[in-house]
């Protein structure tokens, strides 16, 4: 009995812990498209960008063949298989996802923005920040390129 009480009693303190992490780390103010582009990377390391101009911080577009709302379609449909991803934002050429980390349930927020990449293409450029802390362990480059390979199984 006092092992049940411990599990139980272990497992309210997870669901608090994940909802204080909500709590202390509220959606950016930057989330969404700034002048047709997503928001800077922060000066820390634990954010990469399409767009950023730095090594730290800068990782290759995501190439699809079809329009871009063809690649949307293949964007949610690989996001879904994706464990702790939470589509917050879709619409027309661009989508927002929060990423939790399992066990604490860090948030890290994506963004896509897809577009026409020519020759019958389309191009997904992103942006992935953690919400908390300074580093994150390379875990927000590890998503993208989670992002990159099941959209690759489409």
């Amino acid at each position: 009995m006092l092992i049940g009480i411990i599990v139980v009693l272990a497992g309210i303190g997870f669901l608090l812990r994940r909802e204080l992490v909500t709590a202390i780390s509220p959606v950016p103010k930057t989330i969404g498209l700034q002048n047709g582009k997503l928001a800077p990377c922060p000066a820390s390391p634990n954010c990469v960008s399409t767009e950023a101009t730095t090594a730290l911080h800068q990782i290759a577009p995501i190439s699809l063949v079809g329009t871009p709302a063809q690649a949307q379609d293949k964007l949610l449909a690989a996001l879904k298989t994706l464990p702790n991803v939470n589509i917050v934002t879709n619409s027309t050429g661009y989508v927002h996802a929060e990423f939790r980390t399992p066990g604490m349930g860090y948030i890290d927020d994506a963004e896509f923005v897809l577009s026409d990449g020519g020759a019958g293409n389309s191009r997904i450029d992103f942006r992935s920040a953690s919400r908390l802390g300074r580093g994150d362990m390379g875990v927000n480059r590890r998503s993208m390129e989670a992002v990159r390979a099941a959209l690759s199984s489409k």
